[in-house]
């Protein structure tokens, strides 16, 4: 496509006081992808008016991408150039009178001072936070709730709850990252304790776990899998999102399907702890030195008995005594007996072999004290392993994850600095810190025998190459990339696919991934997470039936809409002991069951009432109408959900 100038937008002036904001206008913050990818979110899924500050439209990481979306006449987008987002740029934004903020700058600092601002600006701003350091996190979210509470006394709990969320795109982008790796196809989310994946089966073979649900019916052409993220709901090319449970009737038992199903056979709650290496006593002596100490020993222990048994003196008082004659600082024994004369030379004897023990003992232990304060290296051997590449924020969350499931590790880092080399370190991981461009790195690292590349460095060149290298040394690996730029990935993946028929390649874009899960939160509603089906995502998210005219008084069966949403599950706790995040562990909960506050498998004749809570499964498309109570362009509830 020929380079063109994108359409200037127009801003604000900077001497005149910005116009008051619509009511329910959304603000994001940001110059990267996942901000672009938010706003077109925003604008295009859920029909929001959308004020973005960043640096600049004409430059900058994505400045220019943003700028189209301001430009473009179909969507309700303005934006606000300032350097840094502070009072006067929020202002100017609207943020007095805006329904939610997202702050999705990569620097935590200046996420958290830009959030203390907007809360003091506008008390009752619904604020999203992208933060690494979950932590620190949670803390932020405590106190931005409790300045609520301060400032607006009376405020209802369940609205404090949903009004401020820290989100890790990295957090939300692993599972599905580990899961392309480790078993191809599965993508995994939990809900109140459940772990819950999405299995790739044949109509002919659907049955065979008990499944929750259909998810997707996958094309039968194979070049549709890996198809546009923004692949409108109705495309052919693409898989069937929801299908109604009638379509599969009369289709062949050989045709791909996408299963929601539960995982029960692990207890002990949603993921494994971590396995930490540990570096046993046994491993700071050779078998050898271990030998000469246990023999030197026992002839310390003759020697006192022997002792012992000559001067007639008290057992520690013999032990004492062979021990200043084998370290030479007692006496000479002369006037003494034969036998004690005789007994201090032999101690003497003992102590000149002691002595180079004792030494060798202290340089074998601090060679393994040195050691172990090292990255270890790729054990020889290896096989089976993943090998992930780049141990930035993604890698390390990935990383985390693959040492929860026990699976073996081989990092590749260029930086030593890299925030996962402590991770790798304290874990033990094998890992080399090298270029992996340079030839060799990924022959050290067991590239021949792994089972699958893992390849989230920020640089989609760095990640291709080293695809592209793996596949000459073995072809039948699994790799999985982290490309930005959707239809580059689409290209890279049919290519191949088409020079690699038997391997499994899977591209994904982390921003892609993790923007469906920050549109939710502004939304105001919790989002479990996000499952890709090809390079389309379908988004988990527990949504209020009281005021929902698409859900109140409906049966689930009534409710249901193919290519659009799809209730799954009821939550049954009382609405005053209800879980505020059903994204992460009960402690109530010791195993995966069927049996807890969610009640799954509904029968379709339940009417869902005011009181009521529900998990859905829902294209964006289907959610952003879903969360309005109907469509927000006057279509009738009964109508399909819109595209974009």
């Amino acid at each position: 496509m020929a380079a063109s100038t994108p359409p200037t937008p127009r801003l604000p002036s900077p001497g005149r006081p910005p116009a008051p904001a619509p009511a329910g206008h959304m603000v994001v913050c940001g110059d990267n992808s996942l901000a672009q990818r938010l706003v077109r979110e925003l604008a295009s899924v859920y029909r929001q008016r959308v004020t973005v500050v960043l640096p600049s439209l004409r430059g900058g990481d994505q400045g220019p991408q943003i700028a189209a979306l301001v430009g473009d006449p179909l969507l309700d987008v303005r934006a606000v150039e300032a350097q840094v987002p502070d009072d006067a740029a929020l202002r100017e934004a609207g943020i007095e009178h805006a329904a939610a903020l997202a702050l999705t700058s990569g620097d935590d600092q200046l996420n958290i001072h830009t959030a203390l601002r907007a809360r003091r600006i506008n008390p009752e701003l619904r604020l999203v936070i992208r933060m690494f350091n979950r932590t620190l996190g949670r803390y932020l979210e405590d106190l931005l709730d409790r300045t609520i509470t301060a400032r607006v006394p009376g405020l209802d709990q369940t609205a404090v709850d949903a009004s401020t969320t820290v989100l890790s795109d990295a957090d939300t982008a692993a599972p599905s990252l580990v899961a392309a790796a480790v078993v191809g196809s599965d993508k995994i989310i939990q809900a109140d304790g459940l772990l819950l994946r999405a299995k790739d089966r044949t109509i002919g073979t659907a049955d065979r776990r008990d499944p929750l649900c259909t998810l997707a019916l996958l094309p039968d052409t194979p070049d549709a899998d890996e198809g546009d993220v923004y692949t409108a709901p109705g495309d052919r090319d693409g898989p069937t999102l929801l299908p109604n449970p009638r379509e599969l009737a009369g289709l062949p038992p050989e045709r791909g399907t996408v299963m929601l199903e539960a995982i029960t056979s692990r207890p002990g709650g949603p993921s494994l702890p971590a396995r930490v290496p540990r570096l046993p006593v046994g491993t700071f002596f050779s078998r050898r030195l271990r030998a000469s100490l246990i023999a030197l020993t026992a002839v310390v222990a003759l020697l006192a008995a022997a002792n012992w048994y000559v001067t007639r003196e008290l057992p520690l008082h013999a032990a004492y005594v062979t021990l200043l004659n084998v370290l030479s600082i007692n006496d000479p024994a002369v006037g003494e007996s034969t036998g004690e004369q005789v007994l201090q030379l032999l101690g003497a004897l003992a102590g000149t072999a002691l002595l180079p023990l004792l030494f060798a003992v202290v340089l074998e232990s601090y060679g393994t004290f040195r050691q172990a304060a090292t990255l270890p290296p790729p054990p020889r051997g290896i096989e089976r392993h993943v090998v992930l590449l780049g141990l930035g924020k993604v890698g390390t969350r990935v990383l985390d994850r693959l040492l929860e499931m026990g699976i073996p590790v081989v990092c590749i880092e260029r930086d030593p600095e890299a925030r996962g080399i402590a991770v790798a370190r304290a874990r033990r991981v094998p890992t080399l810190i090298a270029d992996v461009t340079e030839g060799g790195v990924l022959e050290e690292a067991g590239i021949a025998r792994s089972r699958a590349l893992l390849a989230l460095t920020s640089d989609s060149g760095t990640n291709l190459e080293a695809t592209l290298y793996a596949r000459q040394v073995n072809p039948g690996l699994r790799v999985v990339m982290r490309l930005f730029d959707d239809e580059f990935a689409a290209t890279v993946y049919r290519t191949l696919r088409d020079t690699y028929p038997t391997a499994q390649t899977h591209s994904r874009s982390v921003s892609a991934l993790a923007a469906p899960a920050f549109a939710g939160a502004m939304m105001g509603r919790q989002v479990l997470g996000a499952i890709p089906v090809g390079r389309r995502v379908l988004v988990f998210a527990v949504v209020s039936v009281a005021g929902n005219r698409l859900l109140e008084g409906r049966t689930v069966g009534e409710a249901f809409r193919p290519g659009a949403w799809r209730i799954l599950a009821l939550d049954t706790a009382p609405p005053d002991r209800r879980r505020a995040d059903l994204g992460t562990f009960s402690p109530d909960s010791p195993t995966y069951t069927l049996t807890g506050d969610l009640a799954w498998r509904l029968h379709d004749g339940y009417v869902m009432t005011a009181g009521d809570r529900v998990v859905v499964a829902a294209t964006r498309e289907g959610l952003g109408v879903l969360l309005a109570g109907g469509d927000p362009r006057g279509a009738d509830a009964d109508a399909p959900a819109p595209a974009p």
